[in-house]
């Protein structure tokens, strides 16, 4: 079996199976005449051009690991549909779920606020009055924090959450508990938005979440709710979050994904009152890829695709 790993990545990708060939590329580049005969390729954060080369030039292709907690790079390029694909899903959660903490606390606790404070040497002191009439916006004990999208990073995000005081649940695709926590079915959002403090997502991009996040959602939350979205900025009617956020019907949001990356310059959200933006660097470097990986061509070689972890339904 050749398998093709990118070899300019900045952490251990280190892949040492007995019968397995290793074959480098650069991620930016071509994939190398002599290595079109590969049957497996793991991918982190090749330009879509490399994504596109690999469908077209590896025909004996029948794997695709990506190591992206989203699939939605690899579902979108041409591969064939015998092609299997599998995502880099738990490999993100400690550093997603710590940085989705991180830009709520900064919106609950006015961080943003300060910060512009502090550009203009200035001294807020309105901000400890307003603290001290409102006892529910400035924190998280109490809060009732709604995440949509409940997969492994919930998981891990839940537990910190509680620790502060908060209430969790969740929304997903049917009814039920998933990790020991209530969700209900996208269908009853509007039974659930309109008791919710915070609003966390965590969707990934599909057709099905296209816009997930818009005016009539936007519309059930209180005009004192937050919004985190630290999962695909597909997902999120823009134009929708920014007009709630000046209209002050959104107390504040943050987020970590744009529809469009890099954010154009031109772009409203930039100036939005209330509105916090990071990079797309939740996820930061997958932890323990080298090991997953691994664990992944053993699986392989034992057991074909149906032994695989986190393989995506196409």
């Amino acid at each position: 079996m050749k398998i093709l790993v990118p070899s300019n990545v900045p952490f251990d990708l280190t892949i040492d199976v007995e019968g397995v060939d290793v074959a480098p590329y650069v991620m930016r580049d071509e994939i190398p005449d002599q290595h079109t005969d590969a049957e497996a390729i793991v991918t982190w954060a090749s330009p879509q051009r490399v994504m596109d080369d690999a469908a077209r030039r590896l025909p004996n292709l029948r794997w695709v690991q990506t190591l992206n907690a989203g699939p939605d790079q690899a579902l979108a390029t041409g591969f064939s549909p015998e092609v299997v694909i599998a995502s880099g899903r738990s490999l993100h959660d400690a550093t997603v779920a710590e940085h989705t903490l991180a830009l709520l606390l900064a919106s609950v606790r006015r961080i943003d606020r300060t910060l512009d404070a502090q550009r203009r040497h200035e001294w807020d002191r309105d901000l400890g009055r307003e603290q001290a009439r409102d006892e529910r916006s400035f924190t998280l004990h109490g809060a009732h924090v709604v995440v949509w999208g409940f997969g492994s990073i919930a998981a891990r995000l839940a537990p910190l959450l509680e620790a502060l005081g908060a209430r969790v649940s969740g929304v997903a695709s049917s009814d039920g508990e998933r990790y020991g926590y209530p969700v209900v079915g996208s269908d009853r959002l509007a039974e659930v938005l309109p008791t919710a403090d915070v609003l966390i997502s965590l969707l990934p991009a599909t057709e099905a979440t296209h816009h997930a996040l818009d005016a009539d959602v936007l519309a059930l939350l209180p005009a004192h709710a937050r919004f985190v979205n630290a999962g695909r900025g597909a997902t999120v009617d823009e134009a929708a979050l920014a007009a709630a956020l000046r209209a002050g019907t959104l107390a504040g949001a943050a987020l970590d994904v744009t529809e469009t990356e890099p954010l154009p310059a031109d772009s409203e959200l930039w100036d939005t009152p209330g509105l916090i933006l990071t990079p797309h660097v939740a996820g930061g470097r997958p932890q323990g890829a080298a090991a997953f990986v691994t664990a992944q061509v053993r699986r392989w070689l034992e057991g074909g695709a149906e032994a695989l972890e986190n393989v995506v339904a196409r």
